[in-house]
């Protein structure tokens, strides 16, 4: 569990503002948290069929929790969730395991109906049971981490430093990724392939090709996990792993990440909408599935509102980034997360020659972490302004370190100075470190001493835009509705895109919950006796 962060309250932000602020947050969030109680999505139903365990692909690699998923829809549809239907043929059939059961449906070897009565509670209980112990094992690999940290003990001090490691292929990830350890780094992020968040299923095994980046499966989960535990041994300390439970896959990944004890994943309620396109009902229900996950697996997330600031204007939309870790937070704790589970994003993305650019970045940094005190806030590097010019990008990199000492920041993502220019070599990532590194050990308690002058410039920044995030919340909560959150998304308020309800990839894999409608995973995560 990671430290909280100092208690300082240095903007002297007003204390009404912020519960305005949140209770703004909690009314437009709640519309949605009502469409995510009421739907469920393809990627919900494979999420309790992986927690039961089925495991396995077709031989076209598809796996057989989504060839079990279709075969249920097309033959009694999805309104009444995949339970029921799965282990009444369980119960009624001669079928091995769930993998069998699905083989067999694939072909129409199987025969699937809604059971009523007796036969439904049986089929419902029978369901429970299994998927207890998928969530049983979740549990076993949370302890597994808790006795970790008390064995080896956890990094010495925070932010904790995180770097990316991705080849494409797990087997060079691995030996990277304890090279990154053993110079300094906290947290390993093995970032995806490009496009897999387009995928609406999760590749099987360990993988060797993927495009900047190496493919989220189970396997590779489980490979990268096991090596960090030896070089965590080594070392003395915990390694962290990260991943990314989004896109269409989400409730999946976040149920492999669970089963395989990562510690992070990148969790947003609206990135895979604005950013990739994916349905925002798709989105929303999906995300509260997964966030229900993480909080029992005891998973850190990380939001990815500085996304926003490489589409839009960091100083003319930091309204916005507000706006988002506050509705981040609301569907976060909703979902069960705790303070400490609140990886919330923001970013040092405002163009260098922006006059004082450096006093506003201290400024934003400083409002999120004063509003949000108990969270470890994950910081991200500049990479929209890198030009090429690797001494000015190392100098930014060091701005970058320096306003994360000075600000108590929890996460401190690496920056390089050839990032999102060219793939950073590994002299790049150990250059990139020693910044980290000189910055933390010269000034890392420098937030005890920073106190900005009262009503000067960082102060009033702070408030300005915590002012405006309130008026961008009070005119969403204002439209006509109960879609006013959905309507704001559409109009292209959070980072330019426009995205409506009705459009967007896997808005066909969204199911409307009939009356009966039973899912024994979301009925555990949420404490529901029977």
């Amino acid at each position: 569990m990671p430290r909280s962060a100092p208690p300082d309250r240095k903007l002297d932000l007003d204390a009404a503002t912020v519960r305005r602020a949140r209770a703004l947050a909690r009314q437009a969030g709640r519309p949605l948290v009502r469409l995510a109680r009421t739907h469920t999505t393809v990627s919900v139903e494979r999420a309790v069929l992986r927690m039961a365990g089925i495991t396995g692909a077709d031989p076209d690699g598809i796996p057989w929790a989504n060839r079990l998923v279709d075969a249920v829809r097309e033959e009694v549809g999805l309104e009444h969730g995949v339970a029921l239907p799965v282990w009444d043929a369980m119960r009624r059939g001669r079928h091995g395991d769930l993998t069998e059961l699905a083989q067999k449906a694939s072909t129409g070897g199987a025969q699937l109906r809604i059971p009523e009565g007796r036969d439904a509670q049986a089929a419902g209980a029978a369901a429970r049971r299994q998927v207890a112990g998928g969530i049983a094992t979740i549990d076993r690999r949370r302890r597994e981490r808790e006795g970790m940290l008390r064995r080896i003990g956890d990094a010495p001090r925070q932010p904790w430093i995180y770097l990316i490691v991705a080849t494409g292929d797990i087997h060079e990830d691995i030996p990277q990724a304890q090279a990154a350890a053993r110079g300094g780094a906290d947290v390993i992020a093995v970032i995806r392939s490009t496009g897999q968040s387009l995928l609406d299923y999760v590749p099987e095994g360990a993988t060797r090709e993927g495009y900047a980046g190496t493919y989220a499966t189970q396997e590779n989960f489980r490979l990268m996990r096991a090596a960090l535990d030896d070089v965590s041994r080594e070392l003395g300390r915990y390694v962290r792993l990260t991943n990314y439970a989004s896109g269409l896959c989400m409730p999946e990944i976040a149920t492999l990440a669970g089963l395989e004890r990562l510690d992070m994943m990148l969790n947003d309620s609206m990135y895979g909408i604005l950013f990739r396109d994916i349905n925002p009902i798709r989105t929303f229900v999906d995300q509260r599935f997964s966030r229900q996950v993480h909080a029992r697996a005891g998973i850190i997330i990380n939001t990815g509102e500085d996304n926003y600031l490489t589409t839009a204007d960091a100083v003319e939309e930091a309204h916005t980034v507000t706006v988002s870790q506050l509705l981040n937070e609301y569907f976060a704790k909703e979902a069960g997360l705790e303070d400490w589970q609140l990886g919330l994003g923001h970013a040092f993305e405002i163009n260098p020659e922006v006059p004082d650019s450096f006093r506003l970045e201290l400024a934003h940094a400083m409002l999120a972490r004063e509003l949000f005190p108990k969270a470890p806030l994950k910081w991200m590097p500049p990479t929209k302004h890198m030009t090429g010019d690797v001494f000015r990008g190392y100098l930014l990199d060091g701005f970058f370190n320096l306003v994360g000492a000075m600000t108590g920041q929890g996460i401190l993502l690496v920056g390089m100075m050839t990032e999102a220019v060219v793939t950073p070599f590994l002299s790049d990532r150990d250059l990139a470190l020693q910044n980290v590194r000189y910055v933390l050990d010269a000034a890392g308690n420098l937030h005890e001493d920073f106190h900005p002058r009262p009503g000067g410039f960082i102060q009033t920044r702070a408030h300005q835009v915590l002012d405006e995030a309130v008026a961008l919340l009070q005119r969403i909560v204002d439209e006509p509705g109960q879609g006013a959150l959905l309507d704001a998304i559409a109009d292209g308020t959070f980072g330019l895109m426009k995205r409506p309800p009705d459009k967007g990839k896997g808005y066909d894999g969204v199911v409307r919950q009939a009356d009966g409608y039973y899912n024994p995973a979301t009925e555990l995560l949420e404490g529901i006796k029977r």
